[in-house]
């Protein structure tokens, strides 16, 4: 019985400690990290959260950001394994985490790191020259259907990667087959768009921002979207969704925050609510609404469950064009 005694008033002692630590959390500066240089998607997403977090009053440490840049986001998440149990390193991240792994490039995953919070979607667009003969995806897709070497694809991202996978998904979802024969052909940045308007190329599979200022121009056609529904406003609201062309399928080019490994249970917590409380706030919607980013707040229980569900379908895709490596 004494024992017993003594071994509840144990455990007391240790909830209450653990209680203080967490009310007194967050008591030191963060060490907020963007996997890429300055500029990008991951910069300006943590930059941009860390200084609604900050200035809203969410989180009162300062959160300042620093860039790791290297391996599609390996070198980053190399560098967080060394911080496990650490509640005051986060970082930000999108499919990348998923595809550097399944892709073989790193052994480490989206299991090594702690799912905190998604923030927003982007999404994919797919476009063409002015003049192109395809008037529609789904011209696309019934030309892969008869041949799938007879559309070169360009990209700006390596094959296995995202504008890689989203022609895969859709293509996939419309009932191509062959997909390891699709002609995906990768360019770096701005290459990729010099190749669709030099006829190298006869479809561009890219992301959204990249596609608005040529065809404010008058030098591209885009042909679709990837979002589930139809962009609110600006250049983009006329163009037609794949889902619209019946072609049912969604690529989202998700972001989210994540902790390092292990983060302890009340500071994961701490966190989620605070970021729950951001993306509720004009200075949020904002930002967004000038980023061209859709908000798709999802908490740390949900994340993990949607990375799980999307890391099979990435693996299902890569698996099916060989370029799947990594055992999971």
């Amino acid at each position: 019985m004494r024992r017993s005694i003594l071994l509840l008033l144990a455990l007391a002692v240790l909830f209450v400690a653990g209680a203080a630590f967490a009310s007194d959390y967050p008591s030191k500066p963060f060490e907020c990290i963007a996997p890429a240089g300055p500029g990008g998607g991951w910069d300006t997403t943590m930059r941009m959260a860390t200084k609604v977090l900050t200035e809203e009053g969410f989180v009162k440490s300062p959160m300042p950001v620093i860039n790791k840049p290297g391996g599609g986001g390996g070198v980053a998440l190399a560098y967080v394994q060394k911080k496990a149990g650490d509640p005051y390193s986060l970082i930000v991240y999108s499919p990348p985490l998923l595809l550097i792994n399944l892709t073989g490039q790193t052994e480490l995953s989206y299991k090594n790191l702690t799912p905190i919070a998604m923030l927003i979607n982007d999404y994919g667009a797919f476009a063409v020259p002015k003049d192109s003969p395809y008037q529609s995806m789904t011209d696309v897709i019934e030309a892969l259907k008869k041949d799938p070497k007879s559309v070169k694809i360009g990209g700006a991202s390596s094959p296995g990667s995202m504008d890689h996978l989203q022609i895969l998904q859709a293509a996939h979802a419309a009932g191509v087959s062959g997909l390891k024969e699709i002609a995906y052909i990768p360019f770096q940045g701005g290459e990729s768009l010099a190749a669709l308007l030099g006829g190298h190329v006869g479809v561009l599979s890219t992301g959204m921002a990249e596609v608005v200022g040529p065809l404010e121009a008058g030098d591209i056609r885009v042909l679709a979207v990837t979002s589930p529904e139809r962009i609110a406003e600006g250049p983009l609201a006329a163009v037609p969704t794949l889902k619209e062309q019946g072609i049912d399928t969604v690529f989202i080019n998700w972001r989210g925050i994540f902790g390092a490994p292990d983060m302890p249970q009340a500071e994961k917590a701490f966190m989620e609510d605070a970021l729950g409380k951001m993306v509720q706030t004009a200075s949020w919607d904002e930002i967004c609404k000038r980023n061209g980013w859709t908000k798709a707040f999802m908490g740390s229980s949900d994340f993990a469950t949607f990375l799980e569900k999307t890391n099979e379908e990435y693996k299902t895709l890569l698996t099916e064009i060989g370029l799947y490596k990594q055992a999971q």
